[in-house]
């Protein structure tokens, strides 16, 4: 069964690390209350990430709830990575870094893109959500890096 997770909003950019390692990871919008973010978690099947001690209160966060004792995002990455022992390259960038949609591969003639981009990249991926594009630049590589190093790091 695939891992599907929920960050709170103080882990966002945890989960758009998740997201590039390619795992289904919805991210906790502003105000959403505890009750509603664990019945969110349980409802999609979805194991909820947090730094907050009250949402391991709730009797709904019972297998439900990863309590992460990490602040820094480096410090959360190897936290998760240990208890959880993920695959950061599972699907690697397959996921829209902002809305958490399954990208899809595109022509880059049918995307609106920086003209340099269009000419050295004749495919792009596409988010049919949000209509973000991605290709490989220096961030898509600096972040195949990280996840290669995250990785290896076990």
């Amino acid at each position: 069964m695939e891992r599907r997770f929920l960050c709170d909003e103080m882990l966002k950019r945890l989960g758009r690390w998740l997201r590039a390692a390619g795992y289904d990871t919805a991210i906790a919008e502003n105000g959403e209350t505890d009750a509603a973010l664990l019945a969110k978690a349980v409802g999609e099947g979805r194991l909820m990430l947090s730094c907050d001690r009250k949402l391991a209160e709730h009797r709904a966060a019972q297998g439900h709830l990863l309590l992460l004792e990490a602040n820094s995002l480096d410090a959360q990455l190897h936290e998760v990575d240990e208890r959880l022992s993920l695959q950061w390259n599972y699907r690697p960038f397959s996921r829209c870094l902002v809305c958490n949609t399954p990208i899809e591969e595109r022509l880059a003639s049918e995307v609106k893109l920086p003209e340099e981009v269009a000419r050295e990249q004749p495919t792009v991926y596409w988010c049919p959500r949000c209509e973000k594009a991605y290709w490989e630049g220096s961030h898509v590589r600096r972040m195949r890096r990280r996840l290669m190093e995250l990785e290896a790091g076990r």
